[in-house]
């Protein structure tokens, strides 16, 4: 069985590869990435460093942006699956830089298409995100939500992937399965996120920046139960009699918080006090992410099992190891 996982460096793709390269379907995984510097990328040199001693793991540093490229890998390996998880994230980075998400998200999303439009994987799942439920979106987010109006760049290139994807599933046949993804985290978390940011912030007695005064609430989901929910749902979709060749699932908590309590879990798990910088909301923002996970629950009997003091504790112990703070 051979899968085939973009954005193989990131937080998400790397624990992916991890469970996959660790005996979930005895899978030969190719990992995809550019090593995009919008972060650091020693981190995801640290994550691929793990990866590439895997013996069924191999890895090509490519841009999904490169249609010619992404075609000459996938029609090589030709994948039984292909999990696509890269992009270019990020809510506000998306005001400042929109050319980046167009080149990634749609362009990208769109070559990752055409190549399984030519040698059609058994399934394709890819990264949606919470962020194309728009500021009328009522909590919790249900699947058959109104998604047209995003109140991000971001979120509609997410939105665009969905409908993208829909095409494709209905003019060729490709089994496709969307997951609608809520603020995930976890070790070896993306720097830029607030999970990491303000633990970070915390052991350097630097001040943490709460938009919207600390009032929204998010729906923390650890990396654990969302891999597992892909996984699942990648190797073990239900029979294409039973069901559409095109969906879409949340992945969430289900239980969201409100940020300034998050803060305090933090405090109380790192033993010290954050300075805290109370600003009005940003454009682009949500006030409160939460998901309805009936869906996902009836398809494949998924339910997430960490706690939210269990998987911070969790990521505390790795941002300490690894940032030795």
């Amino acid at each position: 069985m051979r899968i085939a996982v973009t954005g193989a460096a990131g937080f998400i793709g790397y624990h992916v590869c991890r469970r996959l390269t660790g005996g979930e379907g005895s899978a030969d995984v190719l990992g995809i990435d550019n090593l995009s510097p919008y972060y650091d990328p020693a981190l995801k040199q640290a994550r691929l460093d793990q990866l590439v001693t895997c013996e069924n793991f191999r890895f090509v540093r490519a841009d999904i942006a490169d249609g010619a490229a992404v075609a000459e890998i996938l029609h090589g390996f030709k994948p039984d699956y292909v999990v696509h998880l890269a992009a270019q994230a990020g809510v506000r980075n998306s005001l400042n830089n929109p050319q980046a998400y167009l080149d990634s998200n749609v362009q990208g999303f769109l070559n990752i298409l055409e190549a399984c439009r030519r040698d059609p994987p058994r399934h394709f799942v890819f990264a949606s995100s919470s962020s194309v439920y728009g500021e009328s979106a009522q909590v919790p987010f249900r699947e058959d939500a109104l998604t047209d109006r995003p109140v991000s760049l971001y979120g509609a290139t997410k939105k665009s992937n969905e409908l993208m994807a829909a095409a494709y599933s209905h003019l060729f046949g490709l089994r496709a399965t969307g997951v609608r993804l809520f603020t995930v985290y976890g070790p070896w978390g993306r720097p830029d996120m607030s999970p990491v940011v303000f633990a970070r912030a915390i052991l350097s007695g630097q001040p943490i920046a709460l938009f919207n005064e600390g009032r929204s609430r998010r729906d923390f989901t650890f990396v654990d139960d969302t891999i597992a929910a892909i996984v699942k749902l990648l190797l073990y979709p239900a029979p294409a009699a039973d069901s559409p060749r095109y969906n879409i699932y949340n992945v969430g908590h289900h239980r969201p918080v409100e940020m300034r309590f998050f803060v305090e879990m933090l405090e109380t798990l790192l033993g010290r006090k954050a300075q805290l910088d109370l600003q009005p909301a940003q454009p682009g923002d949500m006030v409160e992410t939460e998901a309805s996970i009936e869906a996902i629950r009836a398809a494949i009997a998924w339910e997430p099992r960490v706690p939210l003091e269990t998987g911070l504790a969790r990521l505390c112990e790795w941002v300490q190891e690894y940032y030795k703070t």
